[in-house]
């Protein structure tokens, strides 16, 4: 038995069964991430829906933020603004408002937004912690930020068409053989909050990507069964419950939005 980061090998066979689903739960993390944004065990809300491409899982996260995020402000409002005062730098409200209203969210494919940072970052180098930035590069806090509240103007955003070396497995290559058809959405004063794909329904595919990334795939036997007698297109994402939280009320550090925070060191409870 070993501990998962997912539940979505597993959500995938029940979508392939029932349709649509989703799964909340707890998820863990074996880096040793020693930062505000990551703890080593956090819940995840997980997506999975048959007869769905990369596009219709990113109309479905951005309803599913801006409905969440609408609740919020509707059935919440004093709370949120104790927290904007506090905490928020008196714009919490104004940014989540944004959020639910009716503006869509920008699109943007990976490699476009690498020429963006690219272009940006030239200006002055020394700004910037990660400075190095082309085709390949896995982004970092400070570029999906910049991305959101730069270059989007404070508008959530989704980079899609990922390099498929930087991203895993199970995402559906896309016809150019470079990139996968994976997205992350980022979001203003936090950088990502959401991160999906396609996932990939052809089995001989699936099997070459497996041993092309060194794993066996006798170890996935009956994640590969799914796909024995044909598959549907299917797709889903995760969204991390605690730094949706964390989003919302304008809490800096994610150990503050769980009663027990257990990180890497520290499991007292």
């Amino acid at each position: 038995a070993y501990l998962t980061v997912s539940g979505q090998l597993s959500g995938e066979a029940y979508a392939c069964a029932l349709g649509d689903v989703y799964t909340f739960g707890p998820t863990f993390r074996a880096e040793n991430s020693q930062t505000a944004r990551h703890l080593a065990e956090f819940w995840m809300i997980e997506p999975e829906m048959a007869f769905t491409d990369v596009q219709g899982a990113m109309d479905n996260a951005e309803a599913l933020m801006k409905f969440t995020v609408g609740a919020a402000l509707e059935r919440c409002a004093p709370d949120l603004k104790f927290c904007d005062q506090f905490y928020g730098d008196k714009v919490l409200v104004e940014r989540l408002t944004g959020i639910a209203g009716d503006e869509p969210f920008l699109r943007l494919k990976y490699a476009d937004a690498v020429e963006l940072l690219a272009a940006e970052i030239a200006k002055d180098p020394s700004k910037w912690q990660f400075p190095d930035v082309e085709f390949g590069t896995d982004l970092a806090t400070e570029h999906e930020r910049w991305l959101a509240e730069v270059h989007a103007k404070g508008r959530c955003v989704f980079v899609y068409d990922y390099p498929r070396t930087i991203k895993s497995f199970y995402m559906r290559d896309n016809e150019d053989g470079k990139t996968v058809a994976a997205f992350d959405l980022l979001a203003p004063g936090v950088g990502e909050l959401v991160g999906g794909s396609q996932r990939e329904e052809r089995k001989e595919a699936l099997e070459a990507k497996m041993v092309e990334f060194g794993l066996d795939p006798a170890d996935y036997w009956w994640y590969l069964d799914l796909r024995k007698y044909g598959s549907v297109p299917h797709a889903g994402y995760g969204l991390g419950f605690d730094r949706l939280v964390c989003y919302v009320s304008a809490i800096d550090n994610i150990r503050d939005s769980i009663p027990f925070p257990r990180y890497p060191g520290s499991a007292d409870f």
